[in-house]
């Protein structure tokens, strides 16, 4: 998955530290998948993945794989830039990104991967270059503020799906892997401002002579071929959960079913579960009545579509408040 390697020259050892952080990322990715996998076939509650624990556990997952391709980058090209190589992996990484946008497209066309974190890492590889020579605390600095862009330029300008990839829009794309320029170049840039910092203070070399007990071998051997394991991983456990799907099917849940329990997933990041009960109900009852919880389930994007669904959801917030303030004693 990593476009680089973890030497900084030819002949160089590999640094299997970062070999192995790198495949225990990618075990952990697999884990979110399979849980995401068994949420898509009905095994698990919807929207389990896509709020709380599990959300921050997906965004610390990519974080980590982005941060490891700033370090790499730093090691591979930090004493010049190696352009065979450099273009030879970056071409494998365009590929496999166009790949899957592809087979997405095909397979579940009203969330494709139109921008994902192999999409990010190659952009961000060729973006990175450009700081690979700068002060490591000059590049941490612009990696906060690329961290927080979307605080502060985040604007209707960006709501052309063309500039999705920016990650500015004020909408939320629906997408099996969202990985947008910004915020999340940022944690490349760290990674790069961090390994700069870690050649200047000889930790490099350091981790460079630490070897690793036998055991993680598996680890540094699937970091080694980070990109096979990702292409290869989802497939063959989508695979797996669909045959035993043909054995035990999961129970069918409806879409009120389905709206009720997504929603109030999403509702109790930030109010109580009595609240998101009766607010979830509103919305089901009010997009129902409006011949709306189809156009939800599929996706639409409309400015119109977005505004009716704001407007929907501030008029059951109202009512729900206003409910539960007066069966206050």
């Amino acid at each position: 998955m990593n476009p680089q390697q973890s030497a900084d020259t030819a002949g160089r050892p590999r640094i299997v530290v970062i070999d192995a952080l790198r495949g225990a990322a990618l075990l952990a990715m697999a884990s979110y998948h399979f849980t995401w996998d068994l949420e898509f076939f009905g095994y698990v509650a919807p929207g389990l993945t896509a709020f709380g624990g599990w959300k921050l556990y997906a965004r610390c997952i990519a974080s980590t794989f982005l941060f490891l391709v700033g370090v790499s980058l730093v090691l591979a090209h930090g004493r010049g830039i190696r352009w065979p190589g450099f273009w030879r992996r970056l071409a494998m990484v365009v590929a496999a990104a166009a790949a899957i946008s592809l087979v997405t497209r095909f397979a579940t066309p009203d969330a494709f991967i139109f921008f994902g974190i192999l999409h990010e890492i190659a952009l961000a590889s060729l973006l990175g270059l450009a700081f690979l020579r700068l002060p490591g605390l000059l590049t941490l600095a612009v990696a906060a503020l690329v961290i927080a862009a979307p605080h502060y330029l985040r604007s209707p300008a960006f709501d052309h799906p063309a500039l999705w990839w920016l990650g500015l829009s004020t909408i939320d794309p629906r997408s099996n892997d969202y990985v947008p320029l910004f915020p999340w170049f940022g944690a490349v840039l760290a990674g790069v401002g961090f390994a700069r910092l870690a050649v200047s203070f000889g930790l490099v070399e350091r981790l460079r002579h630490l070897a690793l007990p036998r055991w993680l071998n598996p680890l540094v051997l699937a970091g080694r071929h980070s990109l096979a394991f990702y292409l290869i991983h989802q497939p063959a456990l989508i695979a797996c959960v669909w045959l035993f799907s043909q054995i035990m099917p999961a129970p069918a849940v409806s879409p009120q079913e389905s709206f009720l329990s997504s929603c109030t997933a999403s509702c109790q990041q930030s109010r109580d579960a009595p609240f998101c009960q009766r607010y979830c109900g509103c919305m089901l009852g009010e997009l129902k009545n409006n011949a709306l919880l189809e156009r939800l389930f599929k996706g639409e994007q409309g400015t119109a579509f977005r505004q009716r669904i704001g407007d929907l959801a501030s008029t059951c917030t109202v009512r729900t408040d206003e409910a539960m303030e007066e069966e206050k004693p």
